[in-house]
């Protein structure tokens, strides 16, 4: 999870590709790292090292892992960046709760099943909920992020903002060292910090992660149950209540007051029952004190919804209404639900990673340089998606929709194309 100490000066467009690493990738290149001033590097190496050690961590843990590490300036740009690609809720929602993440994450809820019931029993957070962190924090851990936790975190401790922040984060990465918990090798993951199936900062896996597995060791990188138990852990501190929902989705009457909506705005659910608000899959929504809030991502001609309390303890792992919808509505799927009743308020639709493939699919078979195939729709992906545009007629927007999907699989490839690769 990114630190919420930065979330609140962040737009949703940013939020998207930064909230979980395989959004993550599709921020534009990072550009050449600066230079930085190696004296005054050393220096806060020196300061560094006399903090680690009133902190409890032994000075050749310290030299070993800290002393010799090369600063990787390029996080300062991350640190720093305003993505200049905006990103739709229904595009950010489509390919996080797509039909390959709800078929994986059912395999996870099989595969996992006994494991599962054990933290719900002591944790009292139901299987597909925790899996739905997982399947959007790390698809399952196929994705960890690359970047090492102490080159990262020491380079942010010297340089940029934040300085005494990610120190505590790089402290707390040297505990989980130097306890024998994770080796410092696998200590791999965002440019911010976060690491492991469910994408812990340091801190709050000092606070809160959880030997599951019984091993001595707290390891969310190589231990599925610790990293689940862990996740489930956070949610319980957090407020989960068990047996409740997170929400529903609901359909709003002719004319509501759309003024009243938003996740602080609580009132008791039969505050909305009263004023027509119905769920959409025809359930009755019956009236009671339950403080209730009234989500409109989309504005009031998209999908709304009301949502409880364990709404709120999803939002807490990464504060941000879309993360915590494609959380929710991800676990509705698994529980079996049809996915959303309503449809989004736009003409061009979003694209699940399957149909993201086959975009770029269709763009290297129009000679477009945008390296592999791998449903990230990146600059290099954006820049040929905004060619094809302007050649189809269509708005030179780099926007990876249904509508330049559409156009292409309909479109005679140019003369000379090679095979997709």
């Amino acid at each position: 999870m990114i630190p919420t100490a930065f979330l609140p000066r962040l737009s949703v467009s940013l939020l998207a590709v930064l909230l979980t690493p395989i959004a993550a990738a599709q921020v534009a290149s990072t550009p050449e790292a600066p230079d930085y001033d190696r004296g005054a590097y050393r220096s806060c190496l020196d300061r560094l090292g006399q903090h680690a050690s009133s902190a409890g961590i032994e000075t050749p843990v310290f030299d070993r892992h800290v002393r010799s590490v090369v600063p990787d300036t390029s996080v300062l740009k991350l640190l720093d960046n305003q993505p200049e690609f905006k990103t739709p809720i229904w595009d950010y929602l489509a390919g996080l709760v797509d039909e390959e993440r709800v078929e994986d994450g059912k395999a996870m809820l099989e595969r996992h099943a006994d494991t599962l019931a054990r933290v719900e029993k002591s944790y009292g957070v139901d299987p597909a909920t925790v899996v739905a962190v997982w399947g959007v924090e790390s698809d399952f851990g196929k994705v960890f992020g690359k970047r090492p936790l102490l080159e990262s975190l020491t380079t942010l401790s010297c340089m940029g903002r934040r300085q005494e922040f990610f120190r505590g984060e790089l402290i707390d990465t040297l505990r989980i060292i130097q306890a024998g918990d994770v080796p410092a090798e696998r200590l791999v993951g965002s440019w911010a910090g976060a690491f492991g199936h469910t994408q812990f900062m340091p801190s709050t896996y000092r606070r809160i992660a959880v030997d599951f597995d019984g091993d001595g060791r707290r390891d969310l990188v190589d231990s599925v149950p610790d990293a689940l138990a862990s996740t489930a852990n956070y949610l319980k501190r957090s407020g989960w209540r068990s047996g409740q929902p997170w929400g529903h989705e609901v359909r709003l009457p002719a004319g509501f007051d759309t003024a009243v909506s938003g996740r602080t705005s609580r009132r008791p659910l039969s505050y909305w029952v009263e004023r027509g608000i119905k769920r959409v899959d025809g359930l009755p929504l019956e009236g009671s004190s339950t403080p209730t809030a009234l989500l409109l991502p989309a504005g009031k001609d998209g999908p709304a919804f009301l949502v409880f309390k364990n709404f709120d303890a999803i939002y807490s792992y990464n504060a941000a209404m879309s993360y915590a919808l494609a959380i929710s509505l991800l676990s509705d799927r698994l529980r079996g639900s049809d996915g959303l009743g309503a449809g989004w308020p736009t003409p061009d639709p979003g694209l699940s990673r399957r149909e993201r493939r086959e975009l770029q699919e269709l763009l290297l078979a129009r000679g477009h340089d945008i390296g592999e195939v791998d449903g990230i729709i990146g600059s290099a992906s954006r820049a040929a998606i905004v060619a094809e545009q302007r050649k189809l007629g269509l708005e030179p927007d780099g926007r990876a929709g249904r509508n330049v999907l559409a156009a292409l699989r309909n479109a005679r490839p140019p003369a000379g194309a090679g095979t997709p690769r």
